[in-house]
């Protein structure tokens, strides 16, 4: 009889190894079944994302770099709209910069974040508003990299008038050499002078 209770001994010994066997590839399945679903779920949430979330997530970043046709802003990220960013390219000397014209960004931090109410109705006509105010002599720059230097003296819902003059003069009418329009679409970036 003692043998018998040695056999099912190893008979038992040997469902509870294959039990064992099956709770582990079931778990280990389910370890790859949670995988796949994060996996799954992160490639969701980044299909989500836009240039203004990502941007946002880096507001105060000192390396960001963008890239406007064959030149590149770097600096500090300042601020972001939903269709502008201010990079501040040296202390004190911001450039506005219209997000269409970016043609690629370095120096981004992983992250987004979500824009406020707020955020996403600042415009970039209301921030050419701001500059237009202040009557600063501003460097307006077009996507295909030609420059305009002048005041800015109309902010329309979908382009800017330059009234041309030297840096270094007023805005005066004996000063005013020309006058561009530059529709938002084709802006590249404005910078105060």
């Amino acid at each position: 009889m003692a043998r018998d209770v040695g056999a099912g001994e190893g008979v038992r010994m040997r469902w509870d190894r294959l039990f064992d066997d099956l709770e582990a590839q079931l778990a280990l399945g389910d370890v790859r079944e949670l995988e796949a679903e994060v996996a799954e779920r992160t490639r969701r949430e980044r299909a989500l994302l836009d240039v203004h979330t990502r941007l946002l997530a880096n507001v105060g970043a000192t390396h960001v770099g963008l890239r406007v046709r064959d030149r590149v802003l770097t600096g500090r990220l300042v601020d972001v709209g939903p269709d502008w960013a201010l990079v501040e390219t040296a202390p004190g000397r911001p450039v506005l910069v219209a997000l269409p014209a970016v043609r690629g960004v370095t120096g981004l931090a992983p992250g987004a974040r979500t824009p406020s109410v707020v955020a996403r109705r600042f415009r970039l006509g209301a921030a050419l508003r701001a500059v237009s105010r202040d009557r600063a002599v501003v460097e307006v720059v077009d996507v295909d990299g030609h420059a305009s230097t002048g005041t800015i003296d109309v902010v329309g819902s979908d382009h800017l008038e330059i009234a041309e003059h030297a840096a270094d003069e007023a805005r005066r009418a004996a000063n005013v050499t020309g006058r561009s329009l530059v529709p938002f679409w084709s802006l590249g970036s404005v910078r105060r002078l």
